[in-house]
This record gives C-alpha cells, sequence and structure tokens, in this order.
C-alpha cells in the first residue's frame, strides 16, 4: 500500500478498498476491525465452489478527521463485483451500530463539545448489489443496513463515499439514497438496474450498455448532481474525497438533514414530482432535463472539468 500522503493525491477511481479506508481518515488513525487475520470469510461460497476472502471483500474500521470518529465501510469491486452476503453485510450493520454506541458514549461523555467530537460514518460503495450466491441472506443484509442507518438518523451523519469501478448498483443504489449525504467524483455512478441487465432484458433499442457516454449521462456523477442526488461532487483524489467528509463532519445536523433526497412525507412528495416531470417530459437522453432545469448548452456538461462543471451547471430546485 502508499504511504499515506501519496495516497492523499493518488486517484479515489483506481484505489483499492483498504486504501481508500485508510486515506478516508487522518494519518495513522485508521484501525481496521474484522481484517483477514481475523478470518470471517462467507460460509456459502466454498459450498458452491467459489473462492472466499478472508475479509469477505468489505474493509470495515474506524479513525479520526479531527476529533471527530470515522467508522468506514469499503467495499471491493473486484471480489463478486463487490456483492452483498451475509458476512461483508453483518460487517456493515455492526459499524453502523458501533458508530450509533459511540455517539451515544460521547454525548455522555463529552456533552458540551459533542457536534465537534460527534461521530460519523462513510460508506465506500462499489458493488453491483446483493449477491446472488447468498440469495436471502444477502436481501436481509440490505434491509438491515437501511434498519441500521435510519436509527443513526438525527444522531450522527451516514454519508455515501461512490468513485470507484464498479459504482453503487442494485439494492444498494436503494441504502446510498438512504444515507444523508452522497460524495461522488465524475466516475461515480448510482443506479438500481445495471446497464447490462437494463439491456439483456429490454433490448439495446432501450438502452445500450456498450454507449459509455450514455451510461455515464444516465448514471453518473454529473447528471446525479443535477437532479439533486448527490450532495458533493469533488476531484478524483483520495484526498478531495476526505476533505469533503471533513466538510460533513463540521455540519449541523439541522444542515445534514436538509442534504436528504428521502426520509419524509415532503421529500416523498418531491420525488413523485420528478417522476411526474418525466412521465410528461418524455426525454430521450438525461440532457434534455438537464436543458429544463436552465442549462441552456447541455451537450457541452459532459465534456467540462469537475471544475468547470461546478461554476457553470445549473440545478434541480430543492424544496
Amino acid at each position: 500500500m502508499k504511504n499515506w500522503n501519496e495516497l492523499e493525491k493518488s486517484s479515489f477511481f483506481d484505489a483499492n478498498a483498504r486504501e481508500r479506508a485508510v486515506g478516508l481518515c487522518d494519518k495513522g488513525t485508521f484501525t481496521e476491525l474484522l481484517g483477514p487475520h481475523d478470518r470471517f470469510e462467507s460460509p456459502h461460497l466454498p459450498v458452491l465452489g467459489t473462492a472466499v476472502e478472508f475479509d469477505d471483500g468489505t474493509v470495515t474500521g474506524v479513525g479520526l478527521i479531527g476529533k471527530h470518529p470515522v467508522f468506514v465501510v469499503s467495499m471491493e469491486g473486484k471480489f463478486i463485483g463487490g456483492a452483498i452476503g451475509e458476512v461483508n453485510g453483518a460487517k456493515m450493520v455492526n459499524t453502523l451500530r458501533l458508530a450509533l454506541k459511540a455517539a451515544k458514549d460521547i454525548k455522555a461523555a463529552h456533552a458540551d463539545d459533542y457536534d465537534a467530537r460527534r461521530p460519523l460514518v462513510a460508506i465506500s460503495f462499489e458493488t453491483g448489489g446483493v449477491r446472488l450466491h447468498e440469495a436471502n441472506a444477502g436481501l436481509l443484509a440490505h434491509a438491515e443496513v437501511m434498519d441500521a442507518i435510519q436509527d443513526c438518523r438525527h444522531i450522527l451523519p451516514i454519508v455515501a463515499v461512490v468513485g470507484s469501478k464498479v459504482g453503487c448498483f442494485g439494492g444498494m443504489g436503494f441504502v446510498a439514497a438512504a444515507t444523508d449525504v452522497i460524495v461522488m467524483n465524475e466516475e461515480g455512478r448510482i443506479g438500481l438496474t445495471g446497464p447490462e441487465v437494463i439491456e439483456q432484458e429490454m433490448g439495446k433499442d432501450e438502452f445500450d450498455a456498450s454507449n459509455k457516454a450514455l451510461v455515464y449521462r444516465t448514471t453518473g456523477a454529473k447528471h446525479k448532481y443535477i437532479i439533486g442526488d448527490c450532495n458533493y461532487l469533488v476531484e478524483d483524489t483520495v484526498g478531495d474525497f476526505k476533505a469533503a467528509l471533513a466538510e460533513v463532519a463540521d455540519l449541523s445536523m439541522e444542515a445534514i438533514e436538509k442534504m436528504r433526497r428521502i426520509g419524509s412525507l415532503e421529500l416523498v412528495q418531491e420525488q413523485q414530482g420528478l417522476v411526474k416531470l418525466v412521465a410528461e417530459m418524455q426525454p430521450k437522453d438525461s440532457m434534455d432535463l438537464w436543458k429544463y432545469y436552465g442549462n441552456e448548452n447541455p451537450a457541452e456538461l459532459p465534456e467540462m472539468t469537475t471544475e468547470e462543471f461546478l461554476k457553470v451547471a445549473k440545478r434541480r430546485p430543492r424544496a
């Protein structure tokens, strides 16, 4: 692994799960929990003749950003596409529970400056969703993670970090949407059904998965930023993602609550309004929506650097 200073300057997109976990925390503060030496592996994969990994493809641990404890979940897309099963799902759930316990303990011990010490959870998504090898166990893990996120609500922020090669798809797309804040780089993608699956089921005329520009315009970070599903769009370095986490860590929970996309009747109605708009517009391309929200030359946006894009992009108004 690179040293921490090199890691902060390196590409988040190219980093593996352990590098991302270490780099999202202050130098020398990350401690891995249930790492490879503990040999917590899936009991289901050997039965199916599939190789295992001793961390089950997900790195979990805790570090610091300033005084804020940062509980990290970081998925490895090179292992079964980052898919979630029983063991790595349980690691996610218990990391969230541990963060919630830490928040309550810190508040009891430091009531006067809790906000300066309030924990944060960062989930680095690189996953296609449920691990089909483990079926119901993987689906149950998704539900338990969303329950644990809800338990943390109004107490500590849960941040989705999306910017790795696989993206965030399947049921984990729902999980990312359930977090408080989403941070992405330009390479990040979020969706429910992956492009290849849409093409397979509906045909190439419906969605051409080989058209990478179309895929990124539909599921990519610039589109998510314009429609409000991405709160922070950052450059592709580990350090830039960490800087966004540091900013979120210092916000009030009231400010963080306003960044959510779901979780109240008003937010559901806001999403329904977007669905109604799309049904009425029948857009052929996401650029039709970009133009509707005030981007007069939408075809220019995909070619812009992140810095240029952030200066000119017009976003969907939020209530």
